[in-house]
């Protein structure tokens, strides 16, 4: 399995068994006692999949993924509780949780849920470094360039681009062929979708 695993669970017994067990099986997981501790240090770990005990004091762990939904961490989550209880799992699974195991847990279950986790984040990390690329595309593009890139995507043809911005049509075709040699593609339906992801990924 290709990212990390990170294991935050009060119960010493219960967390040594767990990382035993996925170590067996290749998977690189690192344990934590205590919740504070994890949220301090979440921002320099690599992304990776989170199994959550749902009762630890302070900080429970449905509480602890709220916390990291609110910071931005969307890694996928598996819960896991010796208490649960449907109100528990419904707030997990509102929250993104991927699955919802109760203790003891069955071996099998929990390699299957970290094989959907890991599924599930490398195509996070995917669709974030193909955003990521797109920003910095639109970001080359002069504030003009822009103007045209949002009449285009919007379905414009060049004389009601022209008569908007009080330009000619030559030279909105001069800044379309701008935009085209920048973002690599003069397709309609691609510029749409460039601009489109430019959209979702400005704040």
């Amino acid at each position: 399995m290709t990212h990390p695993v990170y294991l935050v669970d009060d119960d010493e017994a219960v967390r040594e068994a767990l990382c035993l067990l996925l170590s067996t099986v290749g998977v690189v997981v690192r344990g934590f006692a205590d919740p504070g501790l994890f949220l301090a240090q979440v921002a320099r770990l690599a992304p990776g999949c989170l199994i959550l005990d749902i009762r630890m004091p302070v900080v429970s762990g449905l509480k602890l993924q709220e916390r990291l939904v609110g910071q931005g961490v969307d890694w996928p989550i598996i819960v896991i509780s010796g208490h649960g209880d449907i109100d528990a799992c419904r707030r997990a699974f509102r929250n993104g949780a991927i699955d919802f195991l109760s203790k003891p847990i069955d071996e099998q279950d929990l390699i299957d849920a970290i094989q959907r986790g890991q599924a599930a984040l490398d195509d996070q990390l995917r669709r974030s470094a193909q955003r990521a690329e797109t920003l910095e595309l639109l970001a080359a593009l002069t504030p003009r360039e822009r103007q045209v890139l949002d009449r285009v995507a919007q379905g414009y043809t060049t004389r009601q681009i022209a008569d908007a911005l009080e330009l000619s049509p030559r030279t909105v075709e001069t800044h379309r062929a701008a935009i085209g040699a920048k973002l690599g593609t003069t397709s309609q339906a691609e510029l749409t979708r460039l601009w489109i992801e430019g959209q979702a990924g400005t704040p």
